[in-house]
Formats: C-alpha cells, sequence, structure tokens
C-alpha cells in the first residue's frame, strides 16, 4: 500500500514537472496570438491592395478627360478641371474631396450636362483611391508592428 502511494505521489509530481509554467504558457498564448493577427493583417493588406489595383486603371480611363490645374503659389490642391456646354465648367479636386460646378464665372449646385456625371464618378474613385491609401499606410504599420513583436519573442 505505501508502495502504491509512493508511486501515485511520484506521478503527480513528474506530471507537473511536465507541465510549462505560467510565464511559459502566457509567452505562448501571446506569440500565437501576435502570429495570428500578422497573417489577418497581411491578408488585409493584399485585400487593399488588390482593391486599389483594380482602381488605378478606372481613374487612369477617367483622368484623360480632364486637365490638372495647379498654382503653386497659393493651392495646397489642384483640380481636375473639364469643360462642359454654355460656360460651364467642372472641377474635381485631386484629393477628391470636392465637386465644383461654375457657370460663367458663378458657382452653382447643380448641372445637367453629361460631363457632370463623368466628374462625380472621377470624384468617388479618387476619395475611394485616398482612403485606400491611408488604409494601406496603416495596416503596413500593424503588419511591421506585429513582425517585430514576433522577432523579439
Amino acid at each position: 500500500m505505501k508502495k502504491l502511494l509512493i508511486l501515485c505521489v511520484c506521478a503527480v509530481l513528474c506530471i507537473g514537472c511536465n507541465r510549462p509554467s505560467k510565464a511559459e504558457q502566457y509567452k505562448a498564448d501571446k506569440r500565437l496570438r501576435d502570429s495570428v493577427a500578422l497573417i489577418d493583417q497581411q491578408r488585409t493588406l493584399t485585400y487593399f491592395q488588390a482593391q486599389l489595383d483594380s482602381l488605378l486603371p478606372v481613374s487612369d480611363s477617367l483622368l484623360h478627360f480632364f486637365k490638372y490645374e495647379r498654382n503653386e503659389k497659393y493651392q495646397d490642391h489642384g483640380n481636375y478641371v473639364l469643360n462642359g456646354k454654355n460656360g460651364l465648367r467642372i472641377l474635381v479636386r485631386d484629393d477628391g474631396k470636392e465637386l465644383l460646378l461654375y457657370q460663367n464665372g458663378k458657382r452653382i449646385e447643380h448641372s445637367d450636362d453629361p460631363k457632370t456625371e463623368t466628374a462625380k464618378h472621377l470624384q468617388i474613385v479618387i476619395s475611394d483611391i485616398k482612403e485606400l491609401e491611408k488604409r494601406i499606410a496603416r495596416t503596413s504599420l500593424e503588419v511591421q508592428k506585429y513582425q517585430k513583436r514576433l522577432q523579439k519573442q
């Protein structure tokens, strides 16, 4: 009976010896979480890059209708300019934030000119490209952060 009790105690002690410490388990769990996060961020980066790559030809096809104007002295942003009928001048900011319409030098809110639809489409494409570029930059920083964390561990 004593031998059986001693064997049971030894078995329990041996099982405890093979278990990692709580600190080792925490480090292993953290490494696993960081690895999963890195893979997720890399997939997200690939997705954003694919979206950007699909939008660039669309913007190129639209931009050939427009003329780019920017006065370096006083403008932070340039404009893509398209002239319509009856003195209509359509401007799309190069950051995609605004679509401006001018009729004979006066700003107007709406026009039925078909070129206005092209300008609206360009504005949407440019703003989408700018947003994707921001997301790509943020996601790239996240990828670098997780890569550094995994190298340290």
